[in-house]
């Protein structure tokens, strides 16, 4: 895998680049806006682009899934059909328990045969949250588990673990 330089760009955004096994320089322009734009150098050791096409969340969508992203996918849909395991996505909304709470306080409270295995937090994914990990109102947690204790474990998340009985 190629090594990914990041730099900030001040009042623009952030540019990631790295360097293809071709010896192409790639860079991606990610906005503060949301925008994107593919870069491609004239050479390696150059700052000057050769071109840039300016893509939208779907274009990016698109090419990601184009150069790989289906694997992913691929690999998410055949977890989801392995038989006893399910894969959920909660919101924590301002009303739910587990708000300002440390996730192992109300992961042990929902049981065995679950495991929150990533919260989303604005656009970060943190993998494997540790038990003193704090989510808020806004995180999506992703659970994966047999059906049951995930329901359980959402249960527990919304309303507490005296309620979810």
């Amino acid at each position: 895998m190629a090594d990914v330089e990041q730099v900030k760009l001040p009042g623009v955004g952030v540019l990631h680049n790295f360097v293809t096994s071709s010896g192409e320089r790639l860079g991606v322009v990610t906005h503060r806006t949301g925008a994107k734009d593919l870069v491609v150098y004239e050479r390696p050791g150059s700052d000057r682009c050769k071109t840039a096409v300016r893509l939208d969340d779907d274009d990016a969508r698109t090419l990601t899934e184009i150069l790989g992203g289906t694997r992913v996918t691929e690999g998410l849909t055949a977890l989801q059909s392995l038989p006893g395991i399910t894969i959920d996505w909660m919101q924590v909304e301002d009303s739910s328990a587990c708000a300002g709470s440390e996730l192992g306080h109300q992961q042990l409270a929902g049981g065995e045969g679950v495991t929150i295995v990533a919260v989303i937090r604005n656009d970060r994914t943190i993998p494997s949250p540790a038990a003193d990990f704090r989510v808020f109102p806004g995180d999506t947690l992703v659970a994966v588990g047999t059906p049951e204790a995930v329901e359980r474990l959402w249960r527990v998340l919304q309303v507490g673990p005296e309620m979810a009985g």
